[in-house]
C-alpha cells in the first residue's frame, strides 16, 4: 500500500481483509481532502457496495416472511408507480438482480433533479418507461435500489436509516456505519479527488441521491466485520446469525443470462478462482470488495479518487489477490497517468493545428474561388467531425460506461479526455468560421480585384508587340 501510494500519488485509501474469522489488516493510508490522516476507523463512502447491504436487509424481511421475493412490488409499495404498465409486474428479485427492466437508457438518473427522500426518489419515477419486459435483461440502474430500500422502509414501518442500524449494523458489531440520503450527508460532502495529467486534484462531488443504492458510510474496522459475515455464511465474528446460508447463496446466484446477483457478480467459469466482488463508484471516491471462497479471504478497498475506466480500489484488490496466492503484486497504476500526457501532447497539437488553420484561411479561401461553392462545403465537412464527437460525448460515455451521464460528470471521470476533446473541436469550429467567412468575402468581391483588395494592373502580364 504504502509503495502504491508512493508511485501514484494516491491520497488515500482504508483497506480491510480477513480471512475466515480473522481479521488480517484493517487500515488506512495517506490522507482525506482537508488532509487528515486516514485510518481504520475513518468513515467512507462505499458508492455502489451499498447495495448487498440493502439486499441483506430485503433478505431478512423474505426469512421472516414479510417480503416474498417472487411477489410484484407493488403489493408492499403501492407508491411505486411509472408510466409503463410492465411496472406492475416487476418482482422484488428483479429489482435486486436489476431485470426489472428498468435503465439509464429510459429514465437517465443522474442528469435529472435529485431527490433528498427515498419517498421523493420513488414518485421521480413516475414519468419514467422500461426500456426492456421486466425479467429479460438485466440493466445496471440504481434506482432499482432506491426502490427496494424504500421497500424495506415500508414495510419494517420505520425509517431505512434506522432499520439499517438496528437490524444489519448493529447486529454485526459495525457501530461506525450508517446509510445516509445523499452525496451532501456524507463526510466532508463526499469532497475527494480526480486525476488529470498524472496530478490528483481535489474536487467537490455534486448532489446525489444516494440511499439504498450509494448511501453506506462505513469503515475499514467494520468492513472486516462485514467481510467475516459474508465468508462466515451469514454468521457473524461473534456467532450471530445474521440471515442464512441460504440468503447468503441465492444473492451471490447469478440471474439468468448475467454475472449479477443481488449486489454482488461472480466472475464466469473459466475466469479463473471463483471471486464473488461488487465495485462502488462516485465521482469522489471508488471502492471494492472482494470475496475469495477458495482461500476464505475477504478484501475491501476504498479510495478518495472518483470513478475512472480504471479505479484505484481495483488495482489495489488485484495486488491484495496476489499477495493471498503468493505471488508479488505487480507495480500497477491507472493507466491515465501515462494517457493523460499523450492526451495533453494532442491538446497542444490540436490548438497550434487551430490557430494555423486560422491564419492561413485567407489564402485557402483564394485558392478555391474559382472551385463549384459544393466542393468547398465539402472539403470542410471533416473539421464537423471534431465538433459532432465532442457535442454527443455524453451519449458515447453513456454507452462505453452503461450509465447516462452529464458533460460536467465527464470532466470528473477523464478530465484530460475532456479537455483535449473540447479543445479539437474548438479549433476544428474556428477553422471552419474563418475559412467560411474568406470564402463568403471572397465570392461577393467584385471581378478584377485581387485578394489584397488592389485594382489589377491593366498592363500586367501583357505581351510586348
Amino acid at each position: 500500500m504504502n509503495d502504491y501510494l508512493e508511485r501514484t500519488g494516491l491520497p488515500g485509501a482504508v483497506v480491510a481483509v480477513t480471512r475466515g474469522d480473522q481479521v488480517i489488516r484493517a487500515a488506512g493510508y495517506g490522507h482525506d481532502a482537508d488532509g487528515r490522516a486516514l485510518t481504520a476507523g475513518t468513515p467512507m463512502p462505499v458508492a455502489s457496495l451499498s447495495k448487498s447491504f440493502t439486499a441483506l436487509a430485503v433478505m431478512q424481511l423474505v426469512e421472516a416472511g414479510k417480503v416474498n421475493l417472487d411477489a410484484p412490488v407493488r403489493h408492499y409499495l403501492p407508491e411505486f408507480e411509472m408510466a409503463d404498465p410492465r411496472a406492475g409486474k416487476i418482482t422484488v428479485r428483479q429489482l435486486l438482480n436489476q431485470t426489472s427492466g428498468m435503465a439509464d437508457s429510459a429514465f437517465p438518473d443522474l442528469t435529472l433533479p435529485q431527490s433528498d427522500t427515498l419517498a421523493g426518489a420513488v414518485a421521480r419515477m413516475r414519468g419514467a418507461k422500461l426500456s426492456a419486459e421486466p425479467g429479460t435483461k438485466m440493466n445496471y440502474h440504481n434506482p432499482n435500489y432506491f426502490v427496494a430500500a424504500r421497500l424495506v422502509e415500508v414495510v419494517s414501518g420505520v425509517p431505512f436509516a434506522d432499520h439499517m442500524s438496528g437490524e444489519v449494523f448493529g447486529p454485526l458489531g459495525m457501530r461506525a456505519s450508517s446509510t445516509v440520503d445523499t452525496t451532501k450527508d456524507m463526510p466532508g460532502g463526499a469532497k475527494g479527488y480526480i486525476r488529470a495529467y498524472g496530478q490528483v486534484i481535489p474536487r467537490s462531488h455534486p448532489y446525489w441521491f444516494a440511499n439504498g443504492s450509494q448511501g453506506v458510510v462505513t469503515t475499514a474496522g467494520d468492513l472486516t466485520r462485514w467481510l467475516i459475515m459474508q465468508n462466515g455464511k451469514g454468521r457473524s465474528a461473534d456467532g450471530r446469525q445474521i440471515v442464512s446460508p441460504r440468503s447468503i447463496e441465492t444473492m451471490r446466484e447469478p440471474a439468468k443470462g448475467s454475472s449479477y446477483g443481488m449486489g454482488w457478480s461472480t466472475n464466469k467459469p473459466g475466469q479463473g478462482p471463483v471471486r464473488i466482488q461488487h465495485t462502488g463508484w462516485l465521482l469522489t471516491h471508488n471502492a471494492m470488495q472482494t470475496l475469495l471462497p477458495a482461500g476464505g479471504y475477504g478484501i475491501a478497498v476504498v479510495t478518495n479518487t472518483g470513478m475512472s475506466l480504471e479505479d484505484d480500489s481495483a488495482l489495489i484488490t488485484q495486488g491484495l489477490v496476489d499477495l493471498t496466492e503468493g505471488k508479488a503484486p505487480e507495480p500497477t497504476s491507472p493507466f491515465t497517468m501515462t494517457t493523460d500526457l499523450v492526451l495533453a501532447a494532442l491538446t497542444f497539437l490540436a490548438l497550434a493545428l487551430g490557430v494555423l488553420g486560422v491564419l492561413r484561411s485567407r489564402s485557402w479561401a483564394g485558392r478555391t474561388t474559382g472551385r463549384p461553392l459544393w466542393r468547398v462545403v465539402l472539403r470542410l465537412v471533416p473539421y464537423t467531425l471534431p465538433v459532432a464527437i465532442f457535442a454527443a460525448l455524453a451519449d458515447l460515455f453513456g454507452l462505453l460506461l452503461n450509465r447516462a451521464g452529464t458533460m460536467d460528470q465527464i470532466t470528473y471521470v477523464w478530465p484530460a479526455l475532456y479537455v483535449w476533446l473540447g479543445t479539437t473541436a474548438l479549433a476544428s469550429a474556428a477553422v471552419i468560421t474563418a475559412r467560411g467567412f474568406h470564402t463568403v468575402r471572397a465570392r461577393r468581391r467584385p471581378a478584377g480585384i485581387t485578394s489584397d483588395d488592389s485594382p489589377v494592373a491593366a498592363g500586367a502580364g501583357r505581351v510586348r508587340r
